[in-house]
């Protein structure tokens, strides 16, 4: 069994580190005080853009890389070694995909070239990890749909100019619908405080909000289907920027360790802090093969819920042990604002929440057990 990287993932991975050390890093002391601007982040895709990188996941056929699932895990552990949230343009919600052709032009290809900027509107008050539980409905109206409810907890929902909504429009079935809808057609949204800061996230009020029948994203009742591969698509991702994160942090704690003295001599000397640095080593090895074999598994073909709820589980728990110890090492320092530490420590608490908690993880790894759908040990059965 050969764990090695090839030459092609090698260059891509240098290639990405080489940008985060020369944009990203710098920018890590002005943005946790004063935060990173839309204007800068568009300068700064604009770059990537020059070093190639644009849609790592979007197809050829529309400028993207269409990078296999393993690279783009390799890409998102890099750019998770910074605590500035850059992400690389030319992306879109994969679901957009699923749009016609009048649709694409008006949605997906702007959003791509960043033009336009979405959101996925599908949790609501009450309806969080059980997603088809959702309350907002949407009724006929001669040609036009009216669409009433409200969504929370909705990234870039108060920056979008549009939202790809779920309604309800079967009440004796659940079948639930997916619509592009345009701010100006008459949502609000209204910003949610949060303890971290790595995303802000809004509640989006709908009130008799009148859409045409060609805003129906895919199939009328059929929404549900491609909200769940929207979610389903990010998992690995989320395994993969934790790995990242607990990296950048590891190494900060080990160069910590070497420097700080006191009594004397370097505090990782104390055995203390070789047991939270030998913990924190054992526990990023295993989150990184993990999210590597989600991805792995999703690269193949295989169905792979199971590995993907695997690697967001561990590795969502395991950048929070390895952030808590790496301040830990770091004492009052790594309680200041002049390190990243604190401000991850508050960020990465969000990761065990959103898009599948950890309870929503371990009720699929249970039941594709107990169900005979997988075996144990990871082998599809």
């Amino acid at each position: 069994m050969d764990f090695a990287l090839n030459d092609e993932q090698l260059a891509i991975r240098g290639t990405v580190r080489r940008f985060v050390a020369a944009e990203l890093l710098p920018r890590e002391a002005g943005f946790l005080r004063h935060g990173l601007p839309r204007d800068e982040l568009r300068e700064l895709q604009d770059k990537a853009r020059a070093f190639g990188f644009w849609g790592l996941a979007t197809p050829e056929e529309y400028g993207g890389m269409d990078l296999p699932a393993i690279t783009r895990s390799i890409v998102h552990t890099e750019l998770a070694t910074t605590c500035v949230p850059f992400r690389f343009g030319g992306t879109a919600d994969n679901i957009l995909f699923h749009a016609n052709a009048e649709q694409r032009a008006e949605y997906l290809v702007p959003t791509i070239e960043g033009e336009r900027l979405g959101c996925f509107a599908l949790t609501e008050p009450g309806a969080g990890s059980d997603a088809s539980a959702i309350a907002t409905t949407a009724r006929r109206a001669g040609d036009d749909w009216l669409i009433n409810g409200q969504k929370t907890f909705i990234t870039n929902g108060n920056d979008a100019d549009y939202a790809i909504v779920f309604a309800v429009t079967d009440r004796d079935t659940r079948g639930i619908t997916a619509f592009l809808v345009d701010r100006t057609a008459g949502w609000t949204s209204t910003p949610i405080a949060t303890m971290g800061s790595w995303h802000e996230p809004a509640t989006l009020f709908l009130d008799e909000v009148r859409v045409p029948a060609t805003a129906v994203l895919g199939e009328v009742d059929k929404g549900f289907e491609l909200a769940m591969r929207w979610v389903g698509a990010g998992r690995h991702a989320i395994a993969a920027q934790c790995v990242g994160i607990a990296t950048r942090c590891l190494r900060m704690a080990v160069d910590y360790a070497g420097l700080r003295r006191t009594f004397g001599r370097a505090i990782g000397s104390n055995q203390a802090i070789q047991w939270m640095i030998a913990d924190s080593e054992t526990e990023l090895e295993a989150g990184r093969w993990l999210a590597l074999r989600a991805a792995w598994d999703a690269d193949r073909g295989a169905d792979a819920r199971h590995s993907t709820a695997m690697a967001k589980l561990y590795c969502t728990g395991m950048v929070g042990r390895v952030v808590d110890r790496a301040l830990q090492i770091h004492g009052g320092m790594g309680y200041t604002k002049d390190l990243p530490l604190e401000w991850w420590y508050r960020a990465v608490r969000a990761m065990r929440i959103f898009e599948g908690t950890d309870e929503v993880q371990r009720l699929i790894i249970s039941r594709d057990l107990l169900r005979g759908h997988t075996r144990i040990g990871g082998h599809v059965a």
